[in-house]
């Protein structure tokens, strides 16, 4: 091909440096599968639960079928409005199984570290698990898990499970956010991190000692966190606990939303907090959250509207540099699905998951912390009864 033929395809090439990451999202060490097993002290496990009527049966039974030895399960019932509580009473002739009817929301607290609080309040093990309802826990997990805390002399072990993705929605749009977190937190780079900034919790997983919980200040240190998991990460920090981070595909699932409508509910209330909380004490890199979240997903939408528009126009140059880039992205978000067990064509509809992503984004900034809604509850609006819970 000649050089001038070369220097038109030249506009593509900011296309070329998301493969440049590749390397550090393929890697997969530390990896809970490789952490010992262990049969350390009695483990509390305690699962927030707040109109989770489609999945509470299924955590519950996985994580009855652990294979560690000592443990027990307190399902915190936070004022469901559905069966979510009759379900739980179906396993409760298990000895090991414990219902807890939530209390009223006091002000100043979110919901989910409310229903923490009272779990532990209520728990009688040296260690606390934290997990969700919407989580499948195969039965090494937790053996492995301890394992990881006892021999890492960890205070705190946090994992990154598979991330099931089922309909269509899900498998376009999840990737784009999923892979911004899984750049902005590896791993790696969180074992190693000394600064409140760096470092991440997942709620679907948090293990930790009693003794370290009390003294990072339980979750009522993070009670009007919406990202109450990423602040309590950095309130350990913050005391000088350790973290580790693990890989834990083979050994824990988890699947966040369910179709459009939870996607859109679900990350409208943590993407622009949860970014802006990314960053404790750097109040600038703050204000730019928005920005950035929206340059993320503008990125990849300029190919595809410029290869239309050229194409409209007769601009044979302009569509051919937005040929290559499109052509760049569709290879990219092919590799992202096939690494998130994602079928892998579901790559070529990136354009509309990152211009639904961009809805999101837009939506979540536009809400701020005035109006944040989720199972049920409105926060940030003076009304009383569960509408009246937030800071």
């Amino acid at each position: 091909m000649p050089l001038s033929n070369l220097s038109e395809l030249l506009p593509a090439a900011p296309w070329l440096l998301p493969f440049l990451t590749l390397p550090r999202l393929a890697r997969r060490t530390p990896n809970l599968s490789d952490a010992p097993r262990s049969s350390g002290p009695m483990v509390s496990i305690i699962i927030p639960a707040r109109n989770e009527s489609r999945t509470i049966r299924t955590v519950i039974q996985s994580v009855l079928e652990s294979t560690y030895p000592s443990f027990e399960v307190l399902v915190v019932d936070d004022r469901s409005a559905d069966d979510t509580a009759t379900l739980v009473r179906g396993f409760t002739s298990d000895a090991r199984l414990r219902l807890l009817s939530g209390e009223e929301l006091p002000t100043g607290w979110y919901g989910k570290p409310w229903a923490c609080f009272q779990g532990y309040r209520a728990a009688r093990g040296d260690l606390l698990l934290f997990t969700d309802a919407d989580t499948t826990h195969y039965p090494e997990l937790l053996e492995r898990a301890v394992g990881a805390l006892l021999t890492q002399r960890a205070d705190l072990v946090t994992v990154s499970p598979r991330q099931r993705c089922i309909t269509f929605w899900e498998r376009i749009v999840m990737p784009q956010i999923w892979y911004l977190l899984a750049l902005r937190y590896t791993p790696r780079s969180v074992n190693r991190a000394r600064r409140p900034r760096d470092v991440i919790a997942n709620g679907q997983f948090i293990l930790t000692s009693r003794t370290a919980y009390e003294t990072a200040g339980t979750h009522a240190a993070v009670r009007h966190e919406v990202a109450e998991d990423l602040a309590l990460a950095q309130t350990y920090i913050g005391k000088g606990l350790k973290l580790h981070f693990a890989f834990a595909e083979r050994l824990m699932e988890t699947r966040m939303y369910e179709g459009l409508s939870s996607l859109i509910e679900g990350w409208s209330k943590n993407i622009y907090l949860g970014g802006r909380r990314s960053f404790p004490d750097e109040p600038f890199q703050r204000s730019l959250v928005p920005a950035m979240l929206i340059t993320a997903m503008v990125f990849w939408l300029i190919p595809p509207a410029l290869l239309i528009w050229g194409a409209a126009e007769g601009w044979a140059v302009l569509s051919a540099a937005a040929t290559l880039a499109v052509g760049l992205s569709l290879v990219f978000w092919i590799i992202i699905c096939y690494g998130m067990l994602i079928p892998p064509l579901y790559g070529l509809g990136y354009p509309l998951g990152a211009l639904m992503a961009l809805y999101i984004v837009l939506r979540s900034t536009w809400r701020g912390n005035r109006r944040i809604e989720w199972r049920g509850r409105v926060y940030g609006e003076s009304k009383s009864g569960d509408k009246a819970g937030g800071p």
